[in-house]
């Protein structure tokens, strides 16, 4: 098969002494009417081969997964306006806390007094030039929410995308209903996260960043949020 790269990202990167390529699996527009094993099969089952590792976007597991939050269900209180003018407007993933209705979500998933310690301490590293404190005091679910704007697609801009249930479950699903050796991955141009992998996948999570270290994927409009992994021969 001829690998293919989005634009501005190249198809083979080197990890230690090892080449691996990577490419861009296209698919259509996910929804909540989707199942995960179905997207998988359809668009990677006839590329796979053993030896591959399929980069799976945490979005598009999450959605099928119904991990939606809706903007009507989440009601801005007086916390939630004053605390996110006091924020970055963006995290290292996207739209952060200093929009108020992320803020709110933080509030309603966590509770005051965390996002309150959160945002002290947050404040107090931030002079000294450390960031990304506030989101390691609130945690992972609140970090990993996506959505609530419409810079790709206008169906993101009143719901917000949790991050998926279970994702090392998920692999193992994928892997036993398709044979599929994957990983749920949370990629930006920022950071890279492994949420979840297959069992059969020995490599320690740091060298599977390095696979994916210029995120390959495309979430937006080039709906490209597989990314199939083989090691050069």
């Amino acid at each position: 098969m001829d690998f293919v790269a989005n634009d501005d990202k190249k198809v083979e990167i080197q990890v230690g002494d090892d080449i691996y390529l990577r490419h861009a699996v296209k698919t259509k527009f996910v929804t909540t009417d989707d199942n995960y094993i179905d997207i998988v099969k359809q668009y990677v089952g006839d590329l796979y081969q053993d030896g591959d590792i399929v980069s799976i976007s945490e979005k598009i597991i999450a959605i099928c997964q119904n991990r939606i939050v809706k903007r009507e269900d989440i009601k801005i209180g007086f916390w939630a306006n004053t605390l996110s003018k006091f924020a970055n407007q963006k995290n290292r993933g996207g739209y952060g806390v200093g929009m108020a209705i992320n803020m709110q979500y933080a509030i309603n998933k966590v509770g005051l007094p965390r996002v309150l310690l959160a945002s002290f301490l947050g404040g107090i590293t931030k002079l000294f030039g450390i960031k990304g404190v506030f989101y390691k005091v609130v945690g992972r679910e609140v970090s990993g929410l996506d959505g609530f704007y419409d810079g790709a697609w206008d169906a993101y801009r009143d719901i917000g995308i949790e991050i998926p249930e279970n994702p090392s479950g998920v692999c193992n699903e994928i892997k036993e209903k398709l044979g599929i050796t994957c990983m749920i991955v949370d990629s930006n141009d920022f950071g890279r996260v492994i949420l979840g992998k297959s069992d059969d996948i020995k490599f320690e999570n740091s060298v599977l960043e390095q696979m994916i270290a210029d995120n390959p994927a495309g979430q937006g409009q080039q709906l490209t949020p597989i990314i199939l992994i083989r090691k050069k021969a």
